[in-house]
């Protein structure tokens, strides 16, 4: 399935029956009154985060949404049906916003959640409505008001704790396919992962993580060099964010210079992005040439207060112990929003 995470959707609230004009006419009471009913109301537009959805393709397929309208108003003041509400699966994590003005409407994270994006019209009046002593016998009728009609623009933004920073060919996608069910493409080239990839990291019996990979960035990239930084957004709702790197050199890339490089670019995206906490990860610890490096790049990073991870993706040497400190930092920072949220409450 094609990984679409923006979509323009123009939707269409039902309209309001109109309220009907009636008189009764009985066997017995030629001159009943007014009896005409009111209109049905027009169904809303709901959003609802569903679980089995992780991408905004199916508004490519289908780019206007309407819901039904409202019935007229009948005779023997009977009500119109009030129109069905029309009820859109979005994936958790969609951003909703007003195309013209750029309004946020909607943040829909947890699968369930509903939005209404557009209101419905209210039914009109029916003629019995109108009855007064001085005008007994009303021909006027209020009609249904339109429903709201607006085009959209929606953003998908992933929901996961922790994510995989770091240029291209320095081993995301095998540490995210080492530590979780997740199967990124993985070759020995630049861009082999295209899109964002999630895994779910299993910490114990009663806790895990949503691991979030993104393609690689390269310097200049808020410049719109190689992919850009638009797959960025996906981690702005991470906690803490793995920064890898390629100490071995064979690519003919410093990675002190790497280090800098990526923290830059998400600083040009998103300065609370580039504020995250980082774990910072020497990789492919298992070539020599990465063993060589390493105490020199330790060294480094140390003056600037930088603490170091080594691990190895492709044999898992270590990957253990970091995912034992992730899921210790992650377990923290969820203690720590729980006992903020208690205090507010």
């Amino acid at each position: 399935m094609r990984f679409i995470d923006e979509a323009e959707v123009t939707v269409y609230a039902g309209d309001g029956g109109a309220g009907c004009v009636s008189f009764l006419r009985e066997k017995y009471r030629p001159k009943g009154g007014p009896a005409g009913g009111d209109g049905g109301n027009g169904g809303d537009v709901i959003f609802e985060a569903h679980a089995g959805l992780t991408t905004l393709l199916d508004f490519k397929f289908q780019p206007i949404v309407r819901a039904e309208a409202g019935e007229d108003g009948r005779g023997k003041c009977q009500f119109g049906h009030a129109g069905a509400d029309r009820v859109v699966r979005v994936p958790p994590g969609t951003i909703v916003r007003e195309t013209e003005s750029g309004e946020v409407l909607a943040d829909i994270r947890a699968v369930g959640e509903r939005a209404i994006v557009a209101r419905g019209g209210r039914g009109g009046l029916g003629n019995a409505n109108y009855a007064t002593p001085s005008r007994q016998a009303p021909q006027y009728a209020q009609p249904g008001l339109p429903g709201e009609v607006r085009t959209l623009k929606l953003e998908l933004r992933l929901l996961a704790d922790v994510g995989l920073v770091g240029f291209p060919n320095t081993g995301k996608s095998t540490l995210i396919s080492s530590v979780s069910a997740a199967r990124p493409r993985i070759a020995d080239y630049p861009f082999t992962t295209l899109v964002p990839h999630l895994g779910v990291v299993r910490c114990n019996e009663d806790h895990t993580f949503v691991l979030a990979d993104v393609p690689g960035l390269i310097e200049g990239a808020h410049d719109g060099h190689g992919l850009g930084l638009r797959f960025l957004r996906h981690l702005s709702r991470t906690a803490l964010l793995i920064h890898l790197l390629d100490i071995s050199g064979l690519t003919g890339r410093d990675p002190l210079r790497d280090f800098d490089v990526i923290n830059r670019e998400l600083a040009c995206f998103d300065a609370d992005l580039a504020a995250k906490p980082q774990i910072v990860v020497a990789n492919k610890i298992d070539l020599a040439e990465a063993r060589a490096q390493l105490p020199a790049v330790r060294a480094a990073l140390a003056t600037r207060g930088v603490e170091l991870y080594v691990i190895s993706a492709a044999t898992t040497e270590g990957v253990r112990e970091l995912m034992r400190v992730v899921c210790q930092r992650v377990d923290a920072t969820r203690r720590a929003a729980a006992e903020a949220s208690s205090a507010l409450s």
